[in-house]
Formats: structure tokens, sequence, C-alpha cells
């Protein structure tokens, strides 16, 4: 009962705070032709907690890739409330051919208390659906966020949640055990109180381009 009453408090009062604006796709200039990115996912990937894309997670990514000089074109495909499944249904039809795609999943899945197990064959079904339109192409899947450092989670339900989290995030990993599929978990550590939004739930600018460095780092150069 404590749970359920917290989770309706949480949910009637956190601000909503919109998508980012602008558009979904852009290039960040530089040197031969272009490495092609794609990031899909969930309302970090729609830029809830930024002005626009280019300050959210996959502008930020795109700039961090090109640092090695290369031109980046860039691609968003988020949607708020989506989990595995709506976003295997809904977003990967609108992916466009890709060199590397991003997928930024868990937050919706752990919410709605989606087992491990369900939860990684959504993941492989992701994956699957993706190379079937795209090609061999390689994945990196980000960590589900440890909600046990989600300000605007009061305790129990953040413990709750955090165990979740960390059980849907194990089920993850193991996918890196296909070929050309990392699982890349997020630190802790990047979740301090800088790092969130005014709703204190999603990452502000500051946030996303913390995060979007790990993910470049894990990743080869591009050049």
């Amino acid at each position: 009962m404590v749970i359920l009453a917290q989770a309706l408090y949480v949910k009637r009062t956190t601000p909503r705070l919109p998508g980012a604006a602008g558009p979904t796709e852009g290039l960040v200039p530089g040197a031969g032709e272009p490495f092609r990115l794609a990031v899909l996912g969930e309302s970090t990937v729609d830029g809830v907690g930024a002005a626009d894309h280019e300050e959210a997670l996959t502008g930020c990514l795109a700039r961090e890739l090109a640092r090695g000089g290369r031109a980046v074109r860039w691609q968003a495909a988020g949607r708020t409330g989506a989990n595995a499944r709506t976003v295997r249904a809904e977003l990967v039809p609108l992916v466009a051919p890709a060199d590397l795609v991003v997928i930024a999943l868990g937050v919706n899945d752990t919410i709605e208390f989606r087992t491990a197990a369900g939860y990684r064959r959504d993941l492989l079904a992701l994956v699957l659906d993706l190379r079937r339109r795209l090609g061999p192409v390689d994945v990196l899947l980000a960590g589900v966020p440890p909600m046990s450092r989600f300000p605007a989670l009061p305790r129990p339900l953040r413990d709750v949640l955090s165990a979740r989290s960390t059980a849907l995030d194990t089920a993850a990993a193991a996918l890196a055990r296909l070929p050309g599929v990392t699982h890349l978990p997020m630190d802790p550590a990047l979740l301090d109180p800088g790092a969130f939004a005014s709703d204190r739930f999603h990452p502000g600018p500051a946030g996303y381009a913390r995060w979007a460095k790990t993910l470049a780092d894990a990743l080869p150069v591009i050049s």
C-alpha cells in the first residue's frame, strides 16, 4: 500500500517536462563520409530535460564521437513513456541507415515492473528487428539508469525501483554475448543532484553531457 501511494504521489507531483525541441537529426561537421549514429529509446532520447537535441543525449554523443575529426550524422528516435516493446513496434521503422545504434531504455520497463527475463526477450527482439532492417549494425546498450539515485523518488519506493532497475540492467548485459553488441552500465556517480533537470527525474544538459562522454569513451575512436 505504501509503495502504491508513493507511486501515485510521485506521478501527481512530478513536473511534466516536454521533450527536446527542434530537429531530431543533424550533422556535426568534420572530415570524410559522415559516421551515421542513431539513438533509440525512451524519454532520455526524446530529450526531456533539455531545450533541444543539440544539448540532449544524441547531440552530445554525436559531438563526442566527432572529436576524432570525422563528421557525424545523427538521428534521435525517442518517445516519452516508451518501453522496449513500444520502441520495437513504433520506432524501429523510423530508424535511418546507421553505422551504430545506441539503445537507451529501461526506466519505463522498471516502473512497469517488467520481469528481467521479459525485458531481455524484448531487447533481443529489438536488436534482431534493427538488424533485419539495417543489416549487421553495431549496437550499444546503454545501461538502465540506477534508480536509487533519482531524487524525485521517496523511500521505500526508490529502493524497490532500484532493485528492479538493477535486475533489468543485469538482463540487458547478457545480450553483450551477441556479436557486435556492447553493454555499458551507467556509473551511479554520474547521477549526482547536479545531473538532473528541474523535475529531479530526467537528466538536464549537464547530465546528458556526462552520460554521452561515458558512452563515447566505451566506443572505438572513429576517424
